[in-house]
């Protein structure tokens, strides 16, 4: 005689969401990202007003344009489990050196052209290093960032200011897209459309080509990446590629809305930068994260700045605070997902 077994019912509730969550682990800490940013802005709005405001967001995205492109850099650094500590004297150097070599009457876009290749070259010896030095990437990455830094110090230690006909200036100048009552308008500039366009490109090649296939494989183990035949090797100088190449965009996207470089330009934006990534859902062993998650990690910190400007009576300083104070809650998040994973 058959017995008839019935399946156990469907959870409800808040074990229904418990289980729904644990389904989707890697997308929590960027979950929790999006959440922050959304209660960032209501605070905003409810504490001082006028941050639900088409030029607020405007300005948002335009003044942290650059810090979106150096974030997506990171992020290809952090999914294979480096660090790129570089990208912040890379910005210093290129910067100084595209606009003195436009001040000797250069062609703009040729020293442009350079800039970007002054990241690359700085982000391929670093992966030289990395791959055939077997330097552990936190000490070549070091090692770049005091060669950037000295090397800009040296052409410069006043600001070089772009004059004022320049055509690089025509990157940082806002287009207006809705002509809002007073200053309420929706505006972005050329720079912003830069750093749109290197978030998709870097999206489409992390979630829909082998190379990004790859980064997520050397982020989980390189040892299985390399066992299953993946171009480690390959992959692994790519992004460190991609990352100083990005930060030397970065610095003609900065430098075009300045309109002046100097060699203290960029000093702890890789620290902003890694923790953009993080706060957006990447983690620091690699093999997790979104481009998306770290672009709302760049505008979490780029509110955070607005706030305390419009706040008033929090120094500047507490930046720095706050900041690794949000790091380290979305550390621990990590390392509770992480622990989550195993089990």
């Amino acid at each position: 005689m058959s017995t008839l077994t019935t399946a156990p019912p469907a959870p409800t509730g808040a074990r229904a969401l418990v289980k729904r969550l644990s389904l989707h682990l890697d997308t929590l800490p960027t979950g929790a990202a999006v959440v922050i940013f959304i209660g960032m802005i209501v605070y905003g709005e409810a504490a001082y007003g006028r941050i639900v405001q088409f030029n607020t967001l405007s300005n948002l995205l335009i003044n942290n344009a650059h810090l979106i492109i150096l974030t997506v850099g990171l992020t290809f650094v952090i999914l294979t489990g480096g660090i790129d500590l570089s990208v912040g004297a890379v910005i210093a150097f290129s910067s100084v050196a595209g606009v003195m070599l436009m001040n000797a009457g250069w062609n703009p876009w040729i020293a442009m052209a350079l800039m970007v290749l002054i990241g690359t070259a700085f982000g391929a010896a670093s992966g030289v290093l990395v791959q055939y030095f077997h330097v552990q990437p936190f000490i070549a990455t070091l090692a770049m960032m005091f060669l950037g830094r000295g090397l800009a110090s040296i052409l410069s230690t006043v600001p070089e200011r772009l004059a004022d006909d320049n055509p690089v200036r025509g990157l940082g100048t806002q287009i207006k897209l809705y002509d809002g009552p007073k200053v309420n308008d929706i505006a972005i500039t050329p720079g912003v459309v830069i750093a749109a366009v290197v978030v998709a490109a870097a999206f489409f090649v992390l979630h829909r080509t082998r190379t990004g296939r790859t980064v997520y494989a050397i982020g989980g183990s390189e040892q299985s990446a390399a066992l299953m035949g993946l171009p480690v090797v390959a992959t692994k100088m790519w992004v460190y590629i991609i990352s100083g190449s990005l930060a030397g965009l970065a610095a003609v996207v900065y430098t075009a809305r300045l309109g002046s470089a100097q060699n203290i330009t960029g000093i702890g934006w890789e620290l902003d930068a890694i923790a953009a990534a993080v706060i957006g859902g990447t983690l620091l062993t690699g093999g997790a994260g979104f481009v998306l998650g770290s672009v709302v990690g760049a505008l979490v910190l780029g509110l955070m700045n607005v706030l305390i400007t419009r706040d008033g009576s929090i120094p500047p300083e507490a930046t720095t605070i706050i900041t690794g104070g949000i790091l380290l809650v979305f550390v621990l998040l990590q390392r509770a997902v992480l622990a989550r994973r195993r089990e």
